[in-house]
C-alpha cells in the first residue's frame, strides 16, 4: 500500500439483505462519481471477518461495524473513523468498545426519500381503512367502508430526524396538521408545532395518526407503553418506522383485538424475522411490513456511498464529520 494513501476497509455481512452489500462492482460505480476522492484511498473489501484482522492492522477508516468489537484499539491502532451503513445504532450500544479519538458516523440522510413515499402510503392506508378492507377480501365479505377526506387530520410525529422529517413532509403533502415531538425542542419546517417528550401525554389524545420515528435509546425504550396507548383515540392509527421496543406491542395487539384502536402499520418488530407463532400475525387491522420502509431497493449502496464520500472530503480537510453519533446519547 502506498504510504500516502488512506486505508479504507469495507466490512460486509452476508446475512444482511443483498441491497446493503458493498460489492466491488458497486464500489467501482460509486468511485466514478468521486474520482478525486477515490484516488486518495487504498481499499479492501471483506466478508464476515475473512480478512478483517489483517485489514485492521493498517486501516484508517472502517465502513461497516464488525461483529467482534473488543480490544479494537489494539487491533486497529491507526483507526480514526468508523461508519455504519445503517441509521439505527442501538445494536452497537453501549459504545464502551469505541476507541478514544475514533469518530463514529451513521447513515442518516440515506433514507428520507423512500421513507417519505412509504409514509404517504401508510397514512392513506390507515385513513381509508385498508387493513379491514384486505381482511374482508380474504374473508370473501363485501362491506362498503367509506372514509372522509384525510385533509385536516392530525399526525403526531415522535422524532424529527431523517425518518421523522420524512413522515412530517408526507403528512403535509396530504394536508395533515403535524405536531412534532423531539428531545430538543427546535422549530421544524414541516411541523406546525414542536414539543418535548414531557408533553406526550397531553398530545396523544389529539392525534389521528401517531408515528414513531425516534431512535431507540434508554429514554425512548417503551416510550409508547400500555398507559400511553390508552391515551390514543379509538379512531387513531399507529405507524412505527423506528424500532419495535419503542412501543409495547403486546398492549398494542390487545387494543386492536378489542377494537380500541382503528389500525396500525409496523415496519419494525422484535425479533426480526418475526416468528411464525407471534400473535402479531393475526392481530386485526394490523399491517406488518418486513423492515423495508426506508431503504431504496435498487440504489441504497449508491446513495449511501455518495453521502460517505461527501464526509470523506470533510475528513481529508480536517473538518467535523456530518452524521456523527454521540456515544453518550446513543444517536
Amino acid at each position: 500500500m502506498a504510504s500516502n494513501k488512506i486505508h479504507l476497509h469495507i466490512e460486509n455481512t452476508r446475512k444482511k439483505a443483498s441491497i446493503y452489500h458493498i460489492t466491488q462492482e458497486r464500489w467501482d460505480a460509486a468511485c466514478k462519481h468521486h474520482r478525486g476522492l477515490a484516488g486518495r484511498l487504498h481499499v479492501t473489501i471483506g466478508w464476515d471477518g475473512d480478512i478483517l484482522e489483517d485489514a485492521l492492522k493498517t486501516a484508517d477508516i472502517l465502513v461497516g461495524v464488525p461483529a467482534r468489537r473488543d480490544s479494537l484499539a489494539g487491533r486497529a491502532p491507526r483507526l480514526r473513523w468508523i461508519h455504519s451503513t445503517s441509521a439505527g445504532v442501538d445494536g452497537f450500544l453501549p459504545f464502551d468498545w469505541l476507541p478514544p479519538g475514533v469518530v463514529f458516523t451513521n447513515n442518516r440522510g440515506a433514507h428520507g426519500v423512500k421513507a417519505e413515499q412509504y409514509m404517504r402510503m401508510a397514512y392513506t392506508m390507515l385513513h381509508t381503512r385498508m387493513p379491514q378492507i384486505i381482511a374482508n377480501q380474504r374473508a370473501r365479505r363485501w362491506e362498503q367502508l367509506f372514509s372522509p377526506s384525510i385533509v385536516g387530520r392530525t399526525a403526531l410525529v415522535i422524532g424529527l430526524g431523517d425518518l421523522g422529517g420524512a413522515a412530517a413532509r408526507a403528512a403535509k403533502q396530504l394536508g395533515l396538521k403535524v405536531i412534532g415531538v423531539r428531545r430538543t425542542v427546535r422549530k421544524s419546517r414541516w411541523a406546525d408545532a414542536v414539543h418535548p417528550y414531557s408533553r406526550l401525554d397531553k398530545l396523544l389524545p389529539k392525534a389521528d395518526f401517531v408515528v414513531l420515528a425516534a431512535p431507540l435509546t434508554a429514554e425512548t425504550r417503551n416510550l409508547l407503553g400500555r398507559e400511553r396507548l390508552r391515551l390514543m383515540k379509538q379512531t387513531a392509527g399507529l405507524i412505527n418506522i423506528s424500532r419495535a421496543p419503542v412501543a409495547d406491542y403486546a398492549a398494542l395487539a390487545g387494543k386492536l383485538r378489542r377494537g380500541e384502536l382503528a389500525g396500525a402499520i409496523l415496519d419494525v418488530v422484535d425479533p426480526e424475522p418475526l416468528p411464525a407463532g407471534s400473535p402479531l400475525w393475526d392481530a386485526p387491522n394490523l399491517v406488518i411490513t418486513p423492515h423495508i420502509s426506508c431503504d431504496d431497493g435498487e440504489h441504497y449502496v449508491g446513495i449511501s456511498l455518495d453521502l460517505w464520500f461527501e464526509n470523506l472530503g470533510r475528513f481529508l480537510q480536517n473538518k467535523p464529520l456530518r452524521q456523527r453519533v454521540d456515544p453518550r446519547r446513543g444517536y
